[in-house]
């Protein structure tokens, strides 16, 4: 009696087991080709120097540090952003665990002091952006020093302190000299330092490179302190001292792209210029001298590769032809015989009334850069809930469907192999890629009747659960340079092509 028991379980577990794999079985290689997902980099910028945008306030308990941060990434998770930009040197100070520089005030309220209980935000924030599918970029101001009006007192281990032969008191800030090459390569081996310690995708920095112009109690603007480094370096040469000027960040550009490609050739190097290059380019445009102020010949890095991506702060309207979006944006395209990628910032908190004039200039971005668009939100607060529907607007209209991060084929790279893909059982599909490929991301894509779906889903998956109406299943691995290999396609015996 108990061995027929045994023979009839066995059997109902043998029945129950090819059921499975006959139901796994009715799928095989297919030759059709799903759509191909849409590229576009969507990120906005966390800032924390003034806690504007993270952590709301200086000194706040660990633990509602990290829950300020998880919702920002929850928030971009929900949009179907797929990257974040992080401040993490606003001041030569850190918002990560550093032995050059000290712990940043805007973190814990003192410069120099530590979380308590210890964490490292970058590595919280790195591993909880990659656990749901988001590249995450450090952000770095390369000379600032300090805001002389900080409540903080300067911390022992600052550079004011340490080497305050290489600092200039200007104005409301204290400002590293970029005419220095000790600066220039103390600044290079700060984010070298972050590059090779942290598993980020990007080093990005904005439009602060020579001060924006101080005014001294009469209300003039007052000229740069760097006549000590001008006599040492700049006078034995052919340069006007504004040339000068210019090259000190060239240099510094040039040598930050090339170290970061010989350290980690995957981590995108992204700059942020002030959005005009100069007055009368194009020809109606008026406004700010970013050339002639800031020292920044933008364009020149542009033309010359020495960025992944370039994100000029186009934070006026479509419409205004003194500085018009479009006409702007146009013009950084026509600079571009590197084709690296233009993703435009856009002022979305300023527009929070006129979510029209955002999504415009979104579309206006997909028209002018097919393929390869992008765009970056100032500042991520304006796309989260408690500042309006801007954020809901994007989710359910041009953000509807998810984005791949455009592609950086100038970083030789080769593509991933196919993945290998198993429907698993009803309901559930699994999948493994080639151990030597690095994968950021998998397109996973399933067709039912004539409609194929697309879902994003983080590097570190392997299976997902799809819908049982399932015909066809398609599955593309993208590796960290956005390079995406063939796509592997299994469909259902009997289904229409």
């Amino acid at each position: 009696m108990k061995l027929h028991k045994t023979v009839l379980l066995f059997s109902c577990l043998s029945a129950a087991m090819y059921a499975t794999t006959a139901s796994a079985a009715t799928f095989s290689p297919s030759s059709i080709k799903p759509p191909a997902p849409q590229r576009e980099f969507r990120a906005g910028w966390v800032a924390t120097v003034g806690n504007i945008d993270w952590p709301s306030k200086s000194g706040l308990p660990v633990e509602e540090q990290k829950a300020e941060l998880i919702a920002i990434l929850d928030r971009s998770a929900k949009l179907k952003l797929n990257a974040v930009v992080l401040q993490v040197r606003p001041s030569c100070d850190a918002l990560y665990a550093s032995k050059i520089e000290p712990w940043s005030a805007y973190l814990t309220g003192t410069m120099g002091k530590a979380p308590e209980p210890f964490y490292d935000p970058l590595t919280f924030a790195v591993e909880e952006a990659h656990k749901r599918g988001l590249e995450l970029h450090a952000w770095f101001n390369p000379y600032r020093a300090a805001v002389k009006a900080s409540k903080s007192p300067i911390a022992a281990n600052h550079i004011s302190k340490t080497h305050p032969e290489l600092v200039r008191d200007y104005g409301k800030y204290l400002w590293l000299d970029p005419g220095e090459k000790a600066v220039q390569d103390y600044s290079l081996s700060v984010i070298l330092d972050v590059v090779k310690r942290y598993d980020i995708d990007g080093v990005h920095m904005d439009d602060y490179f020579y001060p924006y112009k101080e005014q001294d109690a009469q209300k003039h603007n007052m000229d740069f302190p760097d006549e000590a480094s001008w006599k040492k370096y700049g006078t034995a040469g052919k340069l006007s001292r504004d040339d000068w000027r210019r090259e000190n960040v060239n240099v510094f550009v040039e040598r930050l792209y090339k170290s970061i490609k010989a350290t980690k050739p995957w981590v995108k190097l992204g700059i942020s210029p002030f959005g005009i290059w100069q007055p009368g380019y194009p020809q109606q445009i008026k406004g700010f001298n970013a050339y002639e102020v800031l020292y920044c010949d933008s364009r020149k890095w542009l033309e010359n590769g020495w960025l992944d991506y370039c994100t000029p702060q186009l934070y006026w309207a479509i419409q205004p032809p003194e500085q018009s979006y479009t006409a702007l944006l146009k013009w950084w395209t026509e600079q571009n015989p590197k084709h690296r990628n233009i993703w435009p910032g856009i002022d979305t908190g300023k527009f929070k009334n006129k979510p029209e004039e955002i999504e415009n200039q979104i579309k206006i971005a997909r028209q002018l850069c097919s393929g390869t668009a992008g765009h970056v939100h100032w500042s991520f607060k304006s796309l989260m809930p408690s500042r309006g529907e801007m954020g809901n607007i994007l989710e359910s209209g041009l953000y509807s469907e998810p984005a791949i991060i455009p592609a950086s084929p100038w970083l030789a790279n080769k593509a991933p192999g196919k993945p290998k893909l198993t429907v698993a059982k009803e309901g559930k599909v699994t999948w493994q890629g080639s151990a030597s490929d690095k994968i950021s991301v998998w397109v996973l894509q399933t067709k039912s009747g004539d409609k194929w779906q697309t879902t994003v889903l983080p590097g570190a998956t392997s299976s997902h659960t799809v819908p049982d109406s399932l015909d066809a299943v398609a599955l593309t691995a993208v590796n960290r340079f956005g390079s995406a290999s063939q796509p592997m396609v299994l469909q259902k015996a009997g289904s229409a092509k």
